[in-house]
């Protein structure tokens, strides 16, 4: 294989029904600080929380479902989402693999493709315009 993979960071995304009963914990009792937030109507369905160089995300199933359609509806409890440096190397090593979404632009600015496990985990792989979301 070819081409130069370069991971900047695996952050796990959370999912769950609600967001907000979540919060307390990472923010109040651990000190953790949201730097991004999307809002679902009059709820949260995306957040982002970072502390020390750590990130998690949480996002709705509701949220999911919407942005990524029937991949959405499966009930997994956690997706892997890892930040590259560009997507080519990576996508010629995922020959063969199951892709769970294709490659695809999203309206935050990332360049992403999506596989599943043999074991039915969701991984996210993305890259980032410079100056973007990362």
């Amino acid at each position: 294989m070819t081409g130069n993979l370069s991971f900047q960071s695996l952050t796990p995304i959370l999912y769950v029904d609600a967001i907000e009963p979540c919060l307390p914990l990472w923010v109040e009792r651990l000190g953790f600080a949201i730097t991004i937030s999307v809002p679902e109507g009059d709820t949260l369905g995306f957040v982002a929380l970072a502390r020390d160089g750590v990130e998690l995300m949480y996002q709705t199933h509701a949220s999911m479902a919407k942005d990524i359609g029937a991949v959405g509806s499966m009930r997994s409890p956690v997706m892997l989402f890892c930040r590259m440096a560009h997507l080519d190397a990576i996508i010629e090593r995922l020959e063969g693999a199951e892709i769970a979404i294709p490659r695809r632009r999203t309206f935050y600015g990332a360049d992403e493709i999506y596989v599943r496990t043999v074991g039915g985990h969701m991984i996210g792989f993305a890259a980032f315009p410079p100056g973007g979301n990362n």
